[in-house]
């Protein structure tokens, strides 16, 4: 599909950084100044629903999933974690893996809700140094994976 921002694999300036590419799949760390650690795996291909995949490619895009969820608990030691595969602006498979604090400025709404409060600013800077640590980690979890 041809305006579809997702099956570019060009980030745009400031957008966020390719952790990890493999052949069917990709993980970005998104640069979010309200939710340090906040990344996507995304489907390469344009494919709009997990349905249209096979048996085989879902588990393997949900074990990635998994696997990005575990470095992001083990690293920035979040209150919970969001996974979220919406999908409603853009109509092309990925998946949001969120960690979330019980001071984050959405929370106890979603990452897209209106703010409910704002951070600690010590806080925000704190994560912020974890998040640096998580791209080593995801590599790390997904290496495990075979």
């Amino acid at each position: 599909m041809s305006n579809c921002i997702l099956c570019t694999e060009e980030l745009k300036p400031g957008e966020g950084e390719l952790i990890w590419r493999g052949d069917d799949c990709r993980v970005i760390l998104v640069n979010d100044p309200d939710l340090p650690g906040f990344c996507r795996v995304i489907w390469n291909r344009h494919v709009s629903e997990m349905t249209d995949l096979t048996y085989g490619e879902r588990e393997h895009v949900m074990a990635l999933v998994f696997a990005v969820e575990e470095a992001i608990r083990h690293v920035m030691h979040p209150d919970k974690v969001n996974l979220a595969a919406l999908g409603n602006m853009v109509p092309h498979i990925h998946w949001h893996v969120i960690p979330r604090f019980k001071d984050d400025a959405f929370f106890p709404g979603s990452a897209w809700s209106v703010r409910a409060q704002e951070t600690p600013q010590a806080s925000l800077e704190n994560r912020k140094m974890l998040a640096q640590a998580l791209p080593e980690a995801i590599r790390s979890a997904i290496s495990q994976m075979h």
